[in-house]
């Protein structure tokens, strides 16, 4: 049954008692439920399940795993369809909520799953034999603004064991670019467990995949249908008719993606999608629990609020507090946040006593400038890898020969300094030192560019911010499924019929991939381009130049202003620095208690131009009445799903215990006033071994954060300047 049928059977019996019932749009002039301005409801789904089984139904399904319990989302394979070139929706959501948890979670009983965390462990971190389902009911529904291009969907999860006399929500919004699905493994299993309802949202992300070869996309429910017979139920629809014939003549096989290519710019609604879950979750609950007497039993007032997530989501959490001018959200906790820092002065950081001289970029700068250095940097002595490993996936994989030509394409631009591949590598590294990473980065630099982050975010973040649309060929980039030379093929239907579960919401090649239109000899992917001021195959050089001149607003290597004839023109520069700007923080919490956590070691969202520098422009902001605590974990990198991977496992500790511990602790806070933690640094132990077989993790290798720290552990400030200890 449908929400809003659903209400209309509820408000027609009740109104036959009491005319004046305000839920039902009477005249009374006590307090009413109202939908929240642009939310348009798509229907309500019981989820029943309490035994683990296939999943393939809405009714053998539960809200945490989509009924395939514990067992199920740490199984290696993915549940199977009925007919994988059919999915059902039914199907899509049972393995979305599969791929989203093992995709922000280490699922192998190794690296803690089932022990430190799971389905299975109690919200009071008792391990269970159980499976850890969680029955209750789906409320999903769209946040648009009337151009039926924002589509932001949000899902508020009331599981069976909500209580009304004590009623709290969680507030998701999704990680990286993923789906509604995107914050299930972190807020979702932790407010589920709780109790708690859960408001989940894609913040304007999402799969969203025009595949503009066969003018397909993805519905809102995931499966896929022409543009046509989509119609309305559309996710994204990149193009019209005559736009997207003309491009899919001129490069065929090229796919849409909803975070670059939507022209909405989604990162500077984050904040307020997040904020529209939350009293969208609260009109939820009154029209479930309203009665004719009490239309409105929930308020922000009565209502426990915390907003939690990581990464995108985390930086989403607080800018959802930044702007909470009603006062909805009681508190927030954000793991290794996407801090978007404004250029400004006024704050610092020291680091084991010493200034750090570069630090608070924006993800834009420092994601396009890593994307130039990283390749040629990881070949450094202080970088260099000889493992056989995942780890080490440049030398794993034979980019060794590309990376070097970046080295010489550099050294020919001016760009680095040396005779030598090793003299210009230690140039690299010395550069990206200077640009907010820290030695504690450094052999990451091969793994996390090799495997895309850089080539991917470079391409995506530039066209949203600027606004582009598919056809626009930003810096000669476009996206689309590749084969294993790097040649652009047409994306495999069922591939396409399964996005809404595999993808999420990147260019990272399920199904499509980064491809450089210009390389020489014909469009290649990124691993494979072969840039045309070089003519080697040096890993697109020319592009990644380019999308960083977009940020920047000059040439790299000459460091001339950008004009109407340059490429990048200035134009187009201006559009991308226009919406960078429309994406920074001011790191006003308003007041709310918030605690960070990041990891020393992360190498995709380095902690000096993200967590530390948040945490110090916000006491600059609050002064000493500032809430916000930090808690800087070594060994702790950004994905923990890397975390099965060889050379990852016997290096880095999840963090994922200290997002649950941070909840725990606010949670604490905010309902009987225990205080917070102080800042601190919490010294773990990796695990380990030989990579690819690590020994398994135990507590003793991530203890807790405690109260008062040591003296060494502790973080604090010296005027405006945050100081945390080596």
């Amino acid at each position: 049954m449908r929400v809003n049928e659903r209400v209309t059977m509820r408000c027609t019996a009740t109104a036959l008692a009491v005319a004046a019932l305000a839920a039902c749009g009477g005249g009374s002039s006590g307090p009413s439920n109202e939908l929240p301005k642009g939310i348009k409801e798509i229907g309500a789904t019981v989820y029943p399940a309490t035994t683990a089984g296939t999943g393939a139904t809405a009714a053998t399904q539960d809200l945490l795993t989509g009924g395939i319990g514990k067992t199920g989302l740490g199984a290696a394979a993915a549940p199977a369809y009925a007919d994988p070139a059919r999915p059902t929706a039914a199907e899509l959501r049972r393995n979305a909520l599969y791929s989203n948890y093992r995709g922000i979670l280490d699922p192998l009983p190794a690296g803690g799953y089932g022990t430190l965390y799971g389905p299975n462990v109690t919200a009071g971190g008792q391990v269970t034999a159980g499976e850890g389902l969680i029955p209750g009911r789906e409320y999903v529904a769209v946040l648009d603004d009337g151009s039926g291009r924002k589509q932001t969907v949000i899902a508020v999860q009331v599981p069976d064991s909500f209580s009304a006399s004590n009623p709290c929500i969680v507030l998701g919004p999704s990680s990286g670019s993923r789906g509604v699905y995107g914050a299930i493994g972190t807020a979702g299993e932790w407010g589920l467990k709780k109790g708690c309802a859960v408001a989940l949202t894609d913040a304007g992300k999402g799969v969203g995949l025009h595949n503009l070869a066969d003018d397909t996309v993805n519905q809102i429910d995931g499966t896929r249908a022409t543009r046509s017979a989509a119609g309305a139920s559309s996710f994204f629809t990149a193009l019209g008719e005559a736009a997207r014939a003309a491009y899919d003549a001129a490069f065929p096989h090229r796919i849409a993606i909803k975070h670059a290519h939507s022209q909405q710019n989604p990162e500077k609604d984050w904040g307020s999608d997040t904020l529209a879950a939350g009293r969208y979750a609260l009109y939820v609950l009154n029209a479930r629990y309203g009665t004719a007497t009490d239309p409105v039993p929930f308020t922000k007032g009565n209502t426990l609020v915390i907003a939690g997530s990581a990464s995108n989501g985390g930086a989403a959490s607080l800018r959802a507090a930044e702007q909470d001018g009603d006062g909805l959200i009681d508190g927030v906790v954000a793991s290794e946040p996407v801090t978007e820092m404004p250029t400004m002065s006024g704050y610092g950081i020291q680091f084991g006593g010493a200034a750090v001289a570069g630090y608070g970029k924006t993800l834009a700068e420092y994601t396009t400038y890593g994307n130039i250095y990283q390749p040629c940097a990881a070949l450094a002595a202080d970088a260099a890898l000889n493992e056989v490993s995942i780890y080490n996936y440049i030398g794993l994989t034979a980019m060794t020969a590309r990376a070097t030509a970046r080295c010489d394409g550099l050294a020919a631009k001016g760009l680095v300094n040396g005779a030598t591949t090793a003299e210009r590598a230690a140039d690299a590294l010395a550069k990206l030192h200077a640009y907010g990473w820290t030695a504690d980065n450094d052999t990451m630099h091969n793994a996390h560019y090799g495997l895309g982050n850089g080539p991917i975010l470079s391409a995506m973040y530039t066209m949203a911010y600027g606004r582009f649309a598919a056809d626009a060929n930003l810096c000669r980039t476009s996206f689309a499924a590749a084969n294993a030379t790097g040649d652009v093929v047409a994306a495999a239907p069922a591939a396409l019929a399964q996005s809404f579960a595999t993808a999420n919401g990147t260019a990272n090649g399920t199904p499509a991939t980064v491809v450089y239109n210009d390389s020489v000899g014909g469009a290649k992917a990124w691993q494979f381009a072969v840039s045309p001021s070089t003519g080697a195959a040096d890993l697109g050089l020319d592009n990644a130049l380019c999308q960083h001149a977009l940020v920047s607003g000059k040439d790299p290597a000459t460091g001339a202003a950008l004009t109407a004839s340059s490429t990048p023109t200035k134009a187009d520069s201006d559009k991308v620095r226009a919406g960078i700007a429309e994406v920074l923080h001011s790191a006003n919490l308003r007041g709310k208690p918030a605690i960070i956590v990041a990891g020393r070691s992360d190498a995709l969202v380095p902690v000096n131009n993200n967590a530390r520098a948040y945490t110090a422009l916000n006491r600059t902001v609050e002064g000493a009445s500032s809430k916000l605590r930090y808690i800087e974990v070594v060994n702790g990198q950004h994905f923990d799903a890397f975390l099965p991977f060889a050379g990852f496992d016997t290096r880095f500790v999840p963090l994922h215990p200290y997002f649950n511990q941070a909840m725990d602790a606010m949670w604490a806070h905010l309902k009987s006033g225990a205080a917070l933690p102080a800042s601190q640094v919490v010294r773990t132990t990796p695990r380990g071994g030989t990579p690819g077989a690590a020994p398994a993790i135990t507590a003793a290798n991530v203890p807790p954060f405690v109260a008062a720290p040591a003296a060494a552990d502790q973080i604090g400030f010296a005027g405006t300047s945050i100081t945390v200890p080596r």
